[in-house]
């Protein structure tokens, strides 16, 4: 749902479809999760992974075409102190995929229903991107069933989207953003193709994220995406502007911010090589300024002591680009609640 991340979106697709890749031996899932299937309406089942752990209850959420193995890498490290779990949302990954139920209330009781049947209680729900939407609904009609929300760059409003505005997008036509294409080498497997997300993002998924978002063939190559345009136009459509005023949990909001960094922009993975392209870049920065300030401010309007931290030249994938802030700030946080 992120606006300001249409470009990372078309990187990953593009590298994406990048991939027929042969790997050699079995693959197993290293992150130490327990997998299970709950059922959330007729004929639908959710994916949900549990990490285990000691504590109060967390569910991560992810981001409009990622799935819970998004978190992989990340759910391990809040263990220590909490039991973690993470929900795939119908139409993505291994959950399942229906025609319908796309809206931004349905999805929100998917997730409601998961903590029904598995009895968590009192959870703090941590989202990335669209996860915002699903969120915010949680919290309006559900804040006592919760004891915290953390945004992690999902605090867009899907009413005010800057990828509607011809003015704004037509600002990225001046730049030659599109990723180099993969070599032959990038596509022999999913360790090279993570090493080329590394390359070109600067971070990379956990290999079980990438076995989830695409198909993987009987001979062992990558096929394609999981999901359909389709869910995800439905998704769109069924989004609704945020209003958080009856919110009555403490929050927590990460928003990235753009930047250039030793001259490259770590937001849109792109560095500017000439003083014109330096200049249209810093239109679009302070494009995305207005339209945070924005967001920001919807959000306190609603929420005034919601606490929020801008993480200057972040990635939209924030928990990658800038996991020791997010992790600092999110224990933080947490250790206030309880």
């Amino acid at each position: 749902m992120k606006p300001r991340s249409l470009l990372s979106t078309l990187l990953l697709v593009s590298l994406a479809g990048l991939l027929p890749a042969q790997d050699a031996a079995p693959w197993r899932d290293p992150s130490p999760h327990i997998a299970q299937f709950v059922s959330v309406d007729e004929n639908v089942k959710l994916e949900v992974l549990d990490w285990g752990g000691v504590g109060p209850p967390i569910v991560l959420l992810s981001g409009s075409g990622n799935t819970a193995h998004v978190f992989d890498d990340f759910a391990p490290r809040l263990i220590p102190q909490y039991r973690v779990y993470g929900i795939t949302r119908r139409g993505f990954g291994a959950s399942s995929h229906p025609e319908a139920g796309y809206s931004d209330q349905r999805l929100a009781d998917d997730v409601l229903a998961v903590l029904d049947s598995l009895k968590i209680a009192k959870p703090v729900l941590i989202g990335h991107s669209m996860a915002g939407s699903e969120m915010t609904t949680l919290g309006v009609q559900h804040s006592d069933r919760l004891a915290g929300l953390v945004y992690l760059d999902a605090g867009d409003d899907p009413s005010n989207f800057s990828g509607k505005n011809p003015t704004y997008q037509e600002l990225f036509k001046k730049l030659p953003m599109t990723p180099p294409a993969a070599s032959e080498a990038d596509k022999k497997s999913f360790h090279a193709f993570r090493e080329r997300q590394m390359r070109v993002m600067g971070f990379a998924f956990p290999e079980s994220e990438w076995r989830n978002i695409l198909t993987v063939n009987p001979d062992g190559t990558v096929g394609p995406a999981t999901t359909t345009n389709s869910v995800r136009k439905a998704i769109n459509e069924g989004s609704k502007k945020r209003d958080y005023s009856g919110i009555k949990v403490p929050i927590l909001a990460f928003f990235a911010v753009d930047a250039i960094k030793d001259g490259w922009s770590q937001y849109y993975h792109f560095r500017p090589s000439n003083a014109d392209e330096r200049a249209t870049l810093e239109d679009i920065f302070a494009a995305d300024r207005r339209y945070l300030d924005q967001y920001e401010g919807l959000l306190r309007s609603g929420v005034p002591n919601a606490r929020i931290v801008e993480l200057a030249g972040a990635d939209h994938y924030v928990f990658f680009s800038n996991e020791a802030d997010v992790l600092r700030d999110m224990r933080d946080f947490l250790a206030r609640l309880h």
